[in-house]
């Protein structure tokens, strides 16, 4: 752990007795600011223990270590003296809360709370069941361990994962990059039709859905004006009056969105 502590070159203080840490916390809440900045120095150490515990979770150690910081902060300035209790029992729920406050609020895909709860226990099972195991257990052992459904399980750690850029980088060497974008184009279609697929399919969330359909039936299942007029049930020259204004519509989306 030391050597981790070096690597984030965390500034060394001693550790401070809890009547020390107490008349510091004092002036500190009187507007001492370096009272202030000698309690925040004097537990950083804590922080970075803690902040260990949210590893692999795609973000960087330093700025987890930043965010927990400032649930320090916040213990030093919301502490009651009056409290027959260590600083740092007070401390600990403070830090760890600011942290998963941070990774719940800049989560990119939005999660419901009970999913991303369901999230927490699955994870805190799966690291108690891999020290006592001494291997990665599977789904099914964690199910067991829960008292839960394989696919209740299985749902809440997809929800938690965080996305991938299509513009991460895969490899570099002394040319340039490769990205997961690269990996991804069709030789048979051309550069990456996909990525066109992808953005037309967003637009025509905001189509009616009648226009929604013909589009799709037309363009992406390849069925003929006679054959969506017999699912809809109306003329073959209506469906292609419709068709027409329903490009005029996804034209006019797609300019709005350039």
């Amino acid at each position: 752990m030391s050597g981790r502590l070096l690597e984030m070159n965390l500034p060394r203080f001693p550790l401070l007795k809890d009547e020390e840490m107490r008349a510091l916390i004092k002036r500190a809440q009187s507007g001492d600011t370096e009272a202030r900045d000698r309690l925040v120095n004097c537990n950083l150490k804590l922080v970075f223990n803690l902040v260990q515990r949210f590893q692999n979770r795609g973000y960087e150690m330093e700025d987890l270590f930043q965010i927990g910081t400032i649930g320090l902060m916040k213990a030093i300035d919301k502490f009651d003296l009056s409290y027959d209790v260590k600083f740092s029992t007070y401390a600990v729920p403070m830090i760890v809360g600011e942290i998963r406050r941070f990774l719940r609020d800049d989560s990119p895909v939005k999660v419901s709370r009970s999913l991303k709860e369901a999230a927490y226990r699955i994870q805190m099972v799966k690291e108690q069941l891999t020290a006592k195991l001494g291997r990665e257990p599977s789904v099914g052992e964690i199910a067991d361990e829960l008292g839960c459904r394989r696919e209740e399980v299985v749902t809440a750690m997809e929800a938690a994962q965080t996305p991938t850029s299509i513009y991460e980088t895969l490899h570099q060497d002394d040319g340039d990059p490769i990205f997961i974008l690269d990996q991804l184009s069709s030789e048979e279609d051309g550069e990456n039709p996909w990525l066109d697929t992808l953005a037309i399919k967003e637009l025509l969330i905001k189509l009616p859905e009648r226009d929604r359909k013909i589009i799709l039936w037309r363009f992406f299942e390849d069925l003929t004006q006679s054959e969506v007029a017999q699912r809809l049930n109306i003329s073959q020259v209506q469906v292609s009056r419709l068709e027409r204004q329903a490009l005029k519509k996804l034209k006019q989306l797609a300019s709005n969105d350039s």
